[in-house]
C-alpha cells in the first residue's frame, strides 16, 4: 500500500497566501518522508478550500518537488472543455517529468458549482464519461474525430503529447455506469473521505466482477490525525470535522431538495456527513487506533494508495502528525 497526501488547500485562517504556503509545506514534508503521492482536489466558489485552479496548483507543486507523484483528485470534467483538459494534462505530465496521476469526477454535492457552470446535475455523469473518452483519444492519438452527445471534434491533434506512455487514470464513482466505464478501460477507482465502507465494498466488488486486472488500484482518501493519545487527536481534529460536517450537511439538503434524477440518499450506507460518522470513518486517534483503522480498510478493500488528509487547523500539529504516521503507523500496516 502506498501513502499519499490529500490536498484541499484549506483556508483555515481566511488568508489565501497562507493557505497555499501551508499546503506546499505539507507536500514538501510528505515528499521528505517518502510518501509516494500527493492528490490535489478541485473546489469552486469555496472560501474554505482554495483549489479552483487545480491544474495551476499542480504545476506549482511540480516545480517545487522532484520525486512525489502528483494527482488530480479530481478534475470535475463537466465543468471543463475536454480538449483544453487534454492539452493541460499532457503539458503537466511533461512539466512534472512523468509524475502525473489523473483522477476524474462529475462534481460532488455542491449545487452552486452546477448552477454557475450551467451544468445539469442529472447529466453531469454522462458528460464526465463522454469527456474522458474524448480525452483518452486526444492524449494518445492523432487526427481524432469524435461525435458525441456533448462533445465533438474533427481530425484534431493536440500537442504536446504526454511524457508517460499511459498516464494512470482514476475515477471517483459509485454509480454502475461509472464503475463499468472504469472497469472497461482498467482505470483505477477513487473513494472520498465521507464514502462509507459499505459503499466502497460494493463499488470494488462490482468492479472486480467486470475486471480483476485493475482492481487493486483504489485510491482511498481519509481525514487523518494521529497524536499521543486518542483524546488529544480527536480534540485537535474536531473543529475541522465539525465545520466540514455542517457545510456538507447543508449542501446535501439542497441536493436532495432539487434532485429529480433519483439521487442516492445521504446515509450511513452510502455517504454521510454526521459528525460522529465522520470521526468513526476517519483515521483519527492514537497510534494503535490509526493502525487498526488502516488495517481494516486494507483488509476489506485491498487499497492501492491511502491518501491521508491532515485535519488540524494548526500547521505544526499536522506536520508532527505526518511524522508520527511515518515513524509509528506506516510500517505496521
Amino acid at each position: 500500500m502506498k501513502t499519499g497526501l490529500f490536498c484541499n488547500y484549506d483556508n483555515h485562517h481566511q488568508d489565501a497566501r497562507r493557505a497555499i504556503l501551508e499546503q506546499v509545506a505539507l507536500v514538501k514534508q510528505a515528499e521528505s518522508l517518502g510518501f509516494e503521492e500527493a492528490w490535489v482536489s478541485e473546489h469552486h466558489f469555496s472560501e474554505s478550500n482554495l483549489s479552483p485552479s487545480m491544474l495551476v496548483l499542480i504545476g506549482h507543486l511540480a516545480a517545487l518537488t522532484s520525486t512525489i507523484q502528483l494527482g488530480t483528485a479530481a478534475v470535475l470534467l463537466p465543468f471543463h472543455n475536454p480538449i483544453r483538459v487534454a492539452e493541460d494534462i499532457a503539458t503537466l505530465d511533461n512539466l512534472c517529468n512523468g509524475r502525473l496521476l489523473f483522477g476524474i469526477a462529475k462534481g460532488g454535492p455542491f449545487p452552486e458549482q452546477n448552477k454557475h457552470f450551467a451544468i445539469s446535475m442529472g447529466e453531469s455523469r454522462a458528460q464526465m464519461l463522454e469527456a474522458m473518452a474524448l480525452i483518452q483519444k486526444l492524449l494518445y492519438e492523432t487526427d481524432v474525430s469524435f461525435n458525441g452527445q456533448f462533445y465533438q471534434c474533427d481530425r484534431l491533434t493536440v500537442y504536446p503529447k504526454p511524457l508517460q506512455r499511459q498516464i494512470p487514470v482514476y475515477v471517483a464513482t459509485g454509480d454502475d455506469d461509472g464503475i463499468g466505464f472504469a472497469a472497461k478501460h482498467s482505470f483505477g477507482l477513487m473513494g472520498g473521505p465521507p464514502f462509507s465502507l459499505q459503499r466502497l465494498r460494493n463499488t470494488v466488488a462490482k468492479y472486480r466482477a467486470l475486471n480483476s486486472s485493475g482492481s487493486e488500484d483504489l485510491i482511498l482518501a481519509r481525514f487523518f490525525h494521529v497524536a499521543r493519545t486518542y483524546d488529544e487527536a480527536v480534540s485537535e481534529a474536531l473543529p475541522f470535522i465539525r465545520k466540514f460536517s455542517q457545510k456538507m450537511t447543508a449542501n446535501a439538503a439542497v441536493v436532495m431538495q432539487k434532485s429529480s434524477s433519483g439521487h442516492k440518499p445521504f446515509d450511513r450506507t452510502n455517504i454521510c456527513f454526521d459528525e460522529d460518522y465522520l470521526l468513526e470513518n476517519s483515521i483519527i486517534g492514537d497510534v494503535k487506533t490509526c493502525r487498526d483503522k488502516i488495517q481494516l480498510f486494507q483488509d476489506e478493500l485491498n487499497i492501492g494508495t491511502l491518501a491521508i488528509k491532515p485535519s488540524s487547523y494548526d500547521l505544526q500539529k499536522n506536520l508532527e502528525s505526518l511524522t508520527r504516521y511515518n515513524q509509528e503507523v506506516r510500517n505496521y500496516v
